[in-house]
């Protein structure tokens, strides 16, 4: 069965180190992840961030040793889009992600560390890569691991009742403001108690919240 992992790489250890450590609230996310040829992967990255710290990227970025080469592409004064050529050792790291089949479905910066999230093919796959590359020497730590089962939600850890309960909210004018249908009303439509549906719709807002903020979850409550 196919599954998502939520990935972390220290930022020593992957691309960007310098740049990070020399700026402060520099938000980094890749814009395109797939190689385009084999010699080149995730060449274009966004940099957000105040104008004095914009205003000394091309400095860093010429003087950071993970990039080889660089070209600013876009300037939305709060963020630009650049062009990477990253040196060999970051090719190889994504190398070693995607050595099972794997496709890195995005990829940003938090702090001083790399987080990504890839999908295996397999289960097994994810085990494979994560002993390959820690043989590699490369320290990985994985946050979260979603099984992509039969329906698309599951991925984000909603079980049947809540992501339905969710739709029909959403879709009922439960979240407009003002609500176009309140919670009586819509426990009445979904034919079940009002105190049963504020504790789905509370389990349902908290496994989305932890899939934003990442904190640490419990074990897993249907309704």
């Amino acid at each position: 069965m196919s599954t998502i992992a939520e990935l972390t790489v220290p930022a020593v250890e992957f691309a960007l180190c310098q740049t990070l450590e020399a700026t402060e609230d520099l938000d980094v996310e890749i814009e395109r992840v797939v190689a385009y040829d084999p010699g080149h992967v995730m060449p274009y990255v966004w940099f957000a961030g105040d104008e004095s710290t914009l205003a000394e990227l091309d400095a860093l970025l010429e003087d950071d040793p993970s990039v080889e080469e660089y070209e600013l592409l876009t300037d939305l004064d709060d963020e630009r889009l650049y062009r990477l050529n990253w040196v060999d050792n970051v090719t190889v790291m994504i190398h070693l992600l995607t050595e099972e089949k794997a496709t890195v479905l995005d990829a940003s910066v938090e702090g001083q560390q790399w987080r990504f999230r890839v999908l295996f093919p397999e289960r097994d796959s994810l085990s494979s890569t994560y002993e390959f590359a820690t043989e590699q020497g490369l320290t990985i730590d994985i946050r979260k691991i979603h099984q992509m089962e039969d329906n698309r939600h599951s991925r984000y850890g909603l079980t049947d009742s809540q992501y339905e309960t969710l739709v029909e909210a959403l879709e009922r004018g439960y979240y407009q403001i003002p609500r176009e249908m309140d919670m009586e009303h819509l426990s009445n439509e979904l034919d079940i108690s009002h105190q049963a549906l504020s504790e789905r719709l509370r389990r349902a807002h908290r496994t989305l919240v932890e899939e934003v903020i990442d904190v640490g979850k419990e074990e897993d409550e249907s309704a």
